[in-house]
């Protein structure tokens, strides 16, 4: 059992508990299940499954800028575009796809740094707007570059060497691959002392940087690493259809998918993310070849969850059952100090 105390005259100071023991083997577990799932299953229930993964790469990227950051943003799609045109551009110059999936999900860490130098500068709905007006100027240039397909989009040939079974479970593997890596890169993040600075930021910025929290470097790693995320998740998407366009994948409905899953899974929580991906993804899987109503249908959920359950679905659940699957952060407990026990660590 992990436990950090501080004292703070009456009340104590915990950082949230985490039996590693447990919390490692289950997740050991549950890895090593989902790796296998390409020997089990069918093509098709692999290829459903990577877009679910997807699915939860957005989210969590989402709800680490806003939930997390207080960075309310409406552009993410420029990564996302990004990291799948860069997986094209470099499958033209003899770099193997799988190894471009990977450059281009860095290279779009490397594009937001230089995008973060102007769009951090905004506050509110500034920066919703500055991300915004980012995206769609990356797909202009995209639409201007024939070489890339211009406006009518491009396929990805260099999988079509493999044998679709095999492709699919590919792109299964890398893209659970990276879900496991950023899950892990937030997770100790937020049980830092880095991740409670960042809260204190989205809470109460004026207050927070008054206590001496540096708030330009901390929103640049996550603006950044949110880049990253985006970027893999674009790679990932052209890899699991095999042809995009600019249209649609620098499309303003991918900031509308984040925001509906962060919304009804829960906003600044971690797990609520990945619920939300799940019930988005099975809501698409029934009802997106309803064509308007699919939307009207999202739409009228979301205003319902903002109206009657503004927390989402984890916030409810853990209400009710008080459990925390992967805790992180501190909480204030009353009473007296408290001394770690002989043989927790700190």
């Amino acid at each position: 059992m992990t436990t950090m105390t501080q004292r703070s005259g009456p009340a104590t100071v915990r950082r949230s508990t985490l039996s590693s023991r447990i919390s490692s083997t289950v997740f050991l577990v549950v890895v090593l299940a989902l790796f296998a799932v390409p020997s089990v299953f069918t093509s098709n229930i692999v290829e459903q499954l990577t877009s679910l993964f997807i699915f939860m790469i957005l989210a969590i990227m989402w709800n680490a800028l806003a939930g997390y950051g207080g960075l309310v943003s409406v552009g993410q799609q420029a990564f996302i575009g990004f990291g799948a045109y860069a997986t094209i551009w470099l499958t033209q110059h003899s770099v193997s796809p799988l190894l471009a999936i990977v450059l281009a999900s860095l290279a779009s860490a490397v594009l937001a740094a230089f995008v973060s130098l102007l769009v951090l500068r905004l506050r509110g709905g500034q920066f919703a707007v500055g991300t915004w007006v980012v995206a769609e100027t990356l797909a202009l240039l995209v639409v201007l570059d024939q070489g890339l397909g211009g406006g009518t989009g491009i396929s990805l040939r260099g999988l079509n060497v493999y044998d679709p079974a095999v492709r699919h479970a590919y792109i299964y593997w890398m893209t659970l691959g990276f879900v496991v890596l950023l899950l892990g890169l937030l997770f100790l993040l937020l049980r830092s002392r880095t991740g409670a600075a960042l809260q204190a930021l989205r809470d109460d910025e004026e207050a927070a940087s008054s206590l001496g929290v540096r708030v330009r470097p901390l929103r640049f790693m996550l603006f950044v690493l949110a880049g990253f995320g985006c970027g893999a998740a674009g790679a990932l998407i052209l890899a699991n259809t095999l042809f995009i366009q600019p249209q649609s994948i620098f499309g303003v409905q991918y900031s509308a998918y984040m925001i509906f899953m962060v919304l009804v899974g829960g906003l600044g929580t971690f797990e609520g993310p990945i619920l939300g991906a799940i019930v988005f993804f099975a809501i698409q899987y029934q009802f997106a070849d309803q064509g308007a109503w699919y939307l009207i249908g999202l739409g009228a959920i979301a205003v319902i969850f903002a109206l009657f359950m503004p927390k989402g679905l984890w916030n409810a659940i853990n209400s009710r059952l008080h459990i925390q699957l992967l805790p992180v952060g501190y909480r204030l407990q009353q009473g007296p100090a408290e001394t770690p026990d002989p043989g927790e660590e700190s």
